[in-house]
């Protein structure tokens, strides 16, 4: 579907703490945000790979390194490097977003991006390139300087050092992360993928455009978009994607159209059926879904019950309402046509009509180990972070030590075995599986990074 590749680049890590405020490290934000990141273009389809996805400290020379092996030394290659800025004692007040490119490279990504930050409500600053001051013919970082003919670039998402900014970032990484790859899809596929009209799929806002010119464009109503994407005005931002009405069926027909935040459970669960029968009916494999994607819905599956409201109270969150109509968040949000977690005191959402819906678990359970996150498990079982919330009614990423979470019973880890040899690296065997160190460790129980020659691993 697309022409381009994707490494992201979680900076620092490891020994490496970046900038440091406020009781935070870069490091660990940087991964967040990557890891995220990593999960949204793996939802477009986009060929995508995290050249860290634990804390582990990387020379600037391995960086590179993974950088060029991920999709070898090609322009169609865009790097993106996440990262915290910091002003430092010198310089009060600073915040806000930079994005630096390449002296290689045009300016159209960098400024792609910054705008696309500064739609979601992010300070923007600048986007420039900067020049290594003993040789201005060189860029002054690594990640533009030693990476070839790709991509590359760094994305400073505001300044830790600032508390307000941070707070921002915190708050808001998701719809940035969001809003960043939305940019990079919109400038690298050059409009190809915006469908024709009538198609029925998805639609990326560009430039000018407006509810008005999409809907005529697309034969449709401006009250039916903002109805089908949750708008609750006719604001639109660059990048964004919207969901177009499918030529003779609606969500309530045969088919349904996937929006941010969905999963199969909580599909499966807005139309009484289940998760196995509508991977059954669409040829699925995993469980993995992303925005845009049509589904087939079984024809017993019924049309979303109106089922009870509930008025919101000051104090509440949907995690409370869910927990109080025995549901979970994602259902809640779905049946809501919901895309964030934000409540207003005197909102009226609908909620399941009966309560004691939720299947008893017919998957396999997970007893979380230290060092365990959603995502390492996520990777051993083959499935996604969002499924493993949804199934376990988890509104964080948060875990302890000794918890037990459900996990799909169809995803139990398989596959062949690898004999390590002299020189091997769990990277380097990773790269060769197409899987990652995370995903190796976890299916081998592994606490390092450490191997020896003929210790058998299991691999994918």
């Amino acid at each position: 579907m697309y022409d381009f590749q994707v490494v992201i680049d979680a900076g620092h890590g490891g020994e490496d703490a970046g900038a440091t405020a406020n009781v935070v490290k870069e490091k660990d934000l940087n991964l967040e945000i990557s890891r995220y990141m990593y999960e949204q273009f793996q939802k477009r389809g986009v060929p995508v790979t995290l050249i860290r996805s634990t804390d582990e400290t990387i020379s600037p020379t391995e960086r590179v390194q993974r950088i060029l092996d991920a999709y070898g030394n090609k322009p169609s290659v865009v790097v993106i490097s996440n990262h915290i800025n910091a002003a430092g004692s010198d310089i009060t007040g600073a915040e806000g977003a930079e994005v630096i490119y390449a002296l290689r490279n045009n300016d159209t990504l960098a400024k792609n991006i910054l705008q696309a930050l500064g739609n979601e409500g992010q300070v923007v600053r600048k986007y420039y390139q900067r020049r290594l001051p003993s040789d201005t013919s060189k860029d002054y970082y690594f990640i533009h300087r030693n990476t070839g003919v790709t991509q590359p670039v760094i994305v400073e998402y505001g300044f830790i050092d600032n508390p307000q900014d941070l707070a921002r970032i915190q708050n808001n990484y998701k719809r940035y992360v969001d809003a960043v790859v939305n940019a990079v899809i919109t400038t690298k596929a050059g409009g190809t993928i915006n469908p024709t009209p009538g198609s029925g799929t998805t639609y990326i806002v560009k430039s000018g455009d407006s509810l008005w010119s999409i809907a005529n464009k697309y034969n449709t109503t401006v009250d039916i978009l903002r109805t089908l994407n949750g708008l609750t005005s006719n604001n639109l931002t660059v990048g964004q994607v919207l969901e177009l009405p499918s030529s003779g069926t609606s969500e309530t027909g045969s088919t349904y159209t996937v929006k941010s935040g969905d999963s199969l459970w909580s599909i499966a669960n807005r139309y009484n059926t289940t998760v196995n029968a509508i991977k059954t009916l669409n040829n699925l494999k995993t469980e993995q879904l992303y925005i845009g994607q049509i589904l087939q819905l079984p024809t017993t599956a019924e049309t979303p019950s109106t089922g009870s409201t509930y008025t919101v109270k000051s104090g509440d969150s949907l995690w409370s309402i869910a927990n109080q109509y025995n549901t979970t968040v994602d259902n809640l949000k779905a049946l809501n046509g919901l895309s964030g977690s934000s409540l207003s005191a005197g909102q009226v959402l609908k909620v399941p009509s009966s309560t004691g819906t939720e299947p008893t678990p017919t998957g396999s359970t997970y007893t979380v180990k230290s060092g365990d996150s959603l995502w390492s498990i996520a990777n051993r079982y083959n499935t996604t972070v969002d499924n493993l919330k949804a199934l376990n009614g988890l509104s964080g990423n948060s875990l302890s030590v000794g918890q037990i979470l459900r996990v799909p019973s169809s995803s139990a880890p398989t596959g062949s075995t690898y004999t390590v040899r002299s020189g091997d690296s769990l990277w380097s065997i990773a790269n060769r599986y197409n899987t990652t160190v995370d995903n190796l460790k976890a299916l081998n129980g592994l606490t390092n990074n450490s191997l020896s020659i003929g210790q058998v691993l299991r691999v994918p």
